[in-house]
């Protein structure tokens, strides 16, 4: 058995090697990315925006009316289009115009401090249950465990707190909360497609979500998802489930997804029981700066290892008017 101060020199080679001078090289990052976006959260199904520098500026463009006019032999659409709403009589001969617009991405920084004490450290080693197989030989790096065990344990437990932001962020909450207050989430920046439920999660509900929504964003329903939190997602399950129907057995003895209207209703965890989101996924932006950084030191007074993690991110809905927002759920 090796004695506690080899283990402690492994474990500080250990450490070494996860720290890699402080910032994280291009794979690493991507790797820890990957991590945290393949969590069971939310971010498993936004868009994810990976940003070299502070601010990115995502371009939009659309047509919001009709662009095609009545063909005429010979003779052009040759006056300059015309703003505001559709006019059949002054556009008949009017060239068609875009809309464009920006998201801008503006990323701020979250930190997260792990202290581990050298017991721990020094009793995983002993068992082989941090450490890669064999690499406990201190004339050699030691690849992957350890470092992999601590990263992917930072990702998952950073991945909630990401979804907990993206949700619940009000800048209004900054003095209550200074870290919910960092940024405005995906709730708080939905303020055109208001629902009140006034009562739990069930099928009227989200028709009356379906029919708030602009008919335009409702062609492709199977890609949309009702967000709800998992009790309220339990509660409109049972609804379906008192049906007498093999469909209802199912929907109790197994964990097939429920559908309202179409859209799949999704259960997310940090989602607000009287709150819900219904939009495309991709809709919302997750925006997040590669330059990510785990720096290691130790504590020698206190006999601990001290990992820091730092990264620069961003919340941003692409088109406001695509998403509704269940108030009121019981």
């Amino acid at each position: 058995m090796s004695s506690n101060n080899e283990i402690i020199q492994k474990a500080d080679f250990a450490l070494a090697d996860l720290a890699s001078g402080g910032a994280l090289n291009e794979e690493q990052s991507s790797s820890f990315i990957r991590k945290l976006i393949s969590q069971p959260t939310l971010l498993n199904g936004v868009r994810t925006v990976t940003m070299n520098s502070p601010q990115r500026q995502i371009n939009k463009i659309g047509f919001g009316k009709r662009i095609l006019r009545k063909g005429t032999s010979g003779v052009a659409l040759d006056t300059a289009a015309v703003d505001g709403a559709f006019n059949a009589t002054a556009e008949a001969t009017a060239r068609a115009k875009p809309t464009t617009s920006q998201v801008l991405l503006s990323t701020n920084e979250v930190l997260a401090e792990i202290r581990i004490p050298y017991d721990v450290i020094e009793d995983n080693i002993e068992r082989g249950n941090i450490n890669a197989a064999g690499a406990n030989s201190s004339a050699q790096p030691i690849q992957g465990g350890l470092k992999d065990t601590i990263i992917s344990m930072i990702a998952e437990r950073a991945a909630l707190d990401l979804e907990e932001l993206a949700i619940n962020g009000d800048t209004a909450v900054v003095g209550s909360d200074p870290y919910l207050g960092m940024v405005d989430g995906f709730l708080t920046q939905s303020t055109s497609n208001v629902v009140a439920a006034g009562g739990p999660a069930t099928r009227t509900m989200f028709k009356n979500g379906l029919k708030t929504m602009p008919d335009q964003y409702l062609r492709n329903r199977s890609a949309m998802r009702h967000y709800v939190s998992h009790d309220n997602e339990i509660e409109y399950r049972d609804t379906l489930a008192q049906r007498e129907t093999a469909g209802g057995d199912g929907l109790i003895q197994g964990y097939a997804p429920v559908y309202a209207f179409g859209v799949p209703v999704e259960p997310v965890a940090l989602m607000p029981e009287a709150q819900g989101i219904f939009t495309f996924p991709q809709n919302m932006i997750f925006g997040i700066q590669r330059q990510i950084s785990i720096e290691v030191d130790k504590i020698i007074t206190e006999r601990v290892f001290v990992i820091v993690l730092t990264a620069r991110i961003d919340f941003k809905v692409e088109e406001e008017e695509a998403i509704v927002k269940y108030n009121g759920i019981a």
